[in-house]
């Protein structure tokens, strides 16, 4: 990585334009900004980051759809709803997300919700989490959440390291619950986990971006190249190397790059 000081000179220059309140309105984490209530706010942030995959109204459409359908409670909802109240969600698809998977989401929180207080135990069972990142937490989280009775298809919707996925999503959600900054655009409700051990989240757009800026040596989106991209981003900001997802994906959506 070449020019390491004008590099990131750059790169906290995008933050600033992007790391901004008005960034919430037209991307999925409108959808938990929504609530105030924590266990609110992880839930409607587990199903903005599962479905956001696609055009960004789709994307937000289709998860206020589904908070209605829980009253815009949706914690109250996962805890009391009977299964008439499941009515609604049959018929339900975002891309290759159908019925099936959405009706295990809500069963598989029910359960978790009745036995802990936060989705943060789902990742980080422990008091404390001491790996150097979020790898073992994401690892963990998947076989957690497939440790009751499932349909074999959701296993799709659910990344992990151990099958090399970048696990975008997810590292999308951790960022939004754990970060925590004056520009409250992530909620940092989650305190296990600290900023300096969070994955860049990567897809095609913003490893294509890194790919460009000498951050990555291909663009290839997958948990290897997730891991060196996050390592280049320690250098810029040991810390908080994920507040680079602002630059990096407003650069590969929003900008000619």
């Amino acid at each position: 990585m070449k020019n390491i000081s004008h590099l990131k000179e750059f790169l906290d220059s995008k933050v600033v334009l992007y790391n901004q309140p008005s960034f919430i309105e037209k991307d999925p984490i409108s959808i938990p900004h929504s609530f105030t209530l924590k266990q609110d706010i992880e839930i409607a942030g587990l199903f903005a980051a599962v479905l956001a995959w696609g055009n960004r109204t789709t994307i937000i459409n289709n998860c206020r759809r589904l908070m209605k359908w829980m009253d815009n409670k949706p914690y109250d909802f996962i805890l009391h709803h009977q299964d008439t109240d499941l009515k609604p969600f049959v018929g339900f698809a975002h891309r290759t997300f159908n019925t099936t998977d959405l009706l295990y989401f809500i069963s598989f929180l029910q359960y978790h919700y009745l036995n802990y207080n936060s989705l943060e135990d789902a990742f980080v069972p422990d008091k404390k989490y001491q790996e150097t990142t979020v790898e073992q937490a994401l690892i963990h989280f998947h076989n957690y959440f497939f440790s009751i009775e499932h349909p074999e298809r959701t296993k799709k919707h659910i990344a992990t390291p151990v099958r090399n996925s970048a696990c975008k999503r997810l590292n999308m959600y951790l960022r939004w619950m754990v970060r925590k900054d004056k520009q409250v655009v992530d909620f940092g409700l989650w305190k296990k986990i600290k900023p300096s051990q969070l994955i860049c989240p990567l897809d095609v757009h913003v490893a294509r971006v890194a790919e460009r800026l000498g951050l990555l040596q291909n663009i290839k989106s997958n948990w290897n190249n997730s891991l060196e991209l996050t390592n280049q981003l320690k250098i810029l900001n040991p810390a908080d190397p994920a507040i680079y997802d602002y630059a990096l994906f407003g650069m590969g959506v929003g900008e000619r790059f």
